[in-house]
């Protein structure tokens, strides 16, 4: 299992924060290793909606199904699966008196013979999260 975590604080409210977050088709705006991530499903953006998220990820691209498994006012979570891996987005919101502070944390459990590639890639999702942070915050910002 390899867990990356960031924390970074932005102008805009909670609510609006959260209503944004809930649209996993939007990593394609902050997220440097999304290549494309589109709706599968149609209807109102609740728990159980669904996401194809396509990433590179050192020189390959991999693919996994994403469905929204929580939603409220103050965390928004996604888990992702194939064959080779579950991921999970979980973002963490509370308001303070300069906006909002979101907890990213990202979680992948590898399966099967990947399990053994753990301890080799944590580096590399760590430099992928230190990519993920400011435009994280570039772009929530821009909500306020």
């Amino acid at each position: 299992m390899v867990q990356v975590e960031r924390t970074v604080t932005v102008r805009a409210p909670v609510a609006r924060v959260a209503e944004y977050l809930a649209d996993f088709a939007h990593t394609e705006d902050w997220d440097p290793g999304t290549v494309t991530c589109t709706r599968t499903d149609a209807g109102p953006i609740t728990v159980g909606a669904e996401w194809h998220n396509v990433s590179e990820f050192r020189g390959r691209r991999t693919e996994l199904d994403y469905h929204l498994t929580r939603r409220d006012a103050g965390r928004v979570t996604f888990v992702g699966r194939n064959k080779t891996a579950t991921s999970t987005d979980d973002f963490g919101l509370s308001a303070g008196p300069d906006g909002t502070t979101v907890r990213y944390r990202a979680t992948i459990v590898f399966h099967g013979w990947a399990k053994l590639a753990s301890p080799l890639l944590k580096r590399e999702f760590e430099r992928l999260g230190d990519a993920v942070a400011p435009e994280l915050t570039r772009v929530l910002d821009g909500l306020a």
